[in-house]
């Protein structure tokens, strides 16, 4: 289902792209005011200078056969392969972890459909905390990626757009709560105020990301800018396709319809605290 609603949502971005600036409006470099510290118990994944400790996905996934992934101005940067070509893929750490939380700061273009993998195998099959930066998107809340497809996206994010010269130009982003598709459909609470959105979300600068993972089933945990978005706790294991441990990784969604042409997704500042085996066993009483 997210794979229709990237897509779809993408679609019209695709018509779009002549007349909508895709890039952030800040530009990327200077953005974000000073790059992060290492936080106490924290240790690097990205030297800031090459993919060394990552690799793309090893087979060819339903994504493709791994996207375009460079280090440019000390930040991890993805594209489809080539660009807008729908072929995708994902970059994964060499290292599996089980319980952990995570740090990283991210500034996507406007319009990609990408996200962040927790415990994810070799395929992709993961929880994601979504970074879906578009229409009809969602940013921080869970999707079962290859496991069923379920989570608790709760809320969707859109472009308020603006004409500048002839041109469709992105000058904020709102938050709104997601509707049912069908009147069975039952849609939870979402766990921030939506009329904020635009205050917890910076577009066009370095957004902090923090994710914490604990226990098997999993709760996960997420927040933005310092903003809790999220505490999910999943009803089931997978123990068929993942295990108790598991790649971190990030996303460039396939498909055509999923990626304008151009657009990219960064990430730098990548780091992790491996959390001891009694926060896992506290989680579980």
């Amino acid at each position: 289902m997210r794979h229709l609603r990237c897509v779809a949502a993408s679609l019209t971005m695709t018509i779009l792209t002549a007349t909508v600036f895709l890039r952030p409006t800040v530009d990327s470099k200077a953005a974000g005011d000073e790059p992060a510290k290492l936080e106490p118990g924290f240790r690097s994944l990205f030297n800031g200078k090459d993919l060394t400790g990552w690799h793309k996905n090893p087979e060819k996934i339903g994504h493709g056969t791994g996207g375009i992934w460079l280090v440019e101005d000390g930040a991890i940067t993805g594209e489809q392969d080539p660009p807008g070509g729908g072929n995708g893929g994902i970059l994964l750490t060499n290292e599996t972890f089980g319980n952990f939380e995570v740090i990283f700061e991210t500034n996507p273009d406007w319009g990609p459909c990408s996200g962040f993998f927790m415990r994810s195998n070799e395929k992709g099959s993961c929880y994601q905390m979504m970074i879906d930066y578009h229409d009809a998107g969602n940013v921080g809340e869970i999707y079962r990626e290859g496991l069923d497809g379920k989570g608790n996206r709760t809320f969707v994010i859109d472009g308020v757009f603006e004409d500048v010269d002839g041109k469709k130009v992105l000058k904020d982003i709102k938050a709104s709560k997601l509707k049912p598709k069908s009147d069975d459909e039952k849609i939870g609470e979402p766990q921030i105020n939506l009329a904020d959105w635009s205050k917890i979300w910076q577009h066009g600068k370095w957004n902090k990301i923090r994710c914490k993972v604990v226990g098997n089933p999993p709760t996960i945990t997420t927040w933005i800018n310092g903003t809790k978005i999220t505490e999910y706790t999943s009803d089931k294991k997978f123990e068929d396709k993942i295990g108790d441990k598991g790649h971190i990784a990030f996303q460039v969604h396939g498909g055509t319809g999923a990626w304008p042409k151009g657009a990219k997704v960064r990430f730098r500042n990548v780091q992790v605290k491996e959390l001891p085996y009694k926060v896992w066993r506290d989680s579980r009483s």
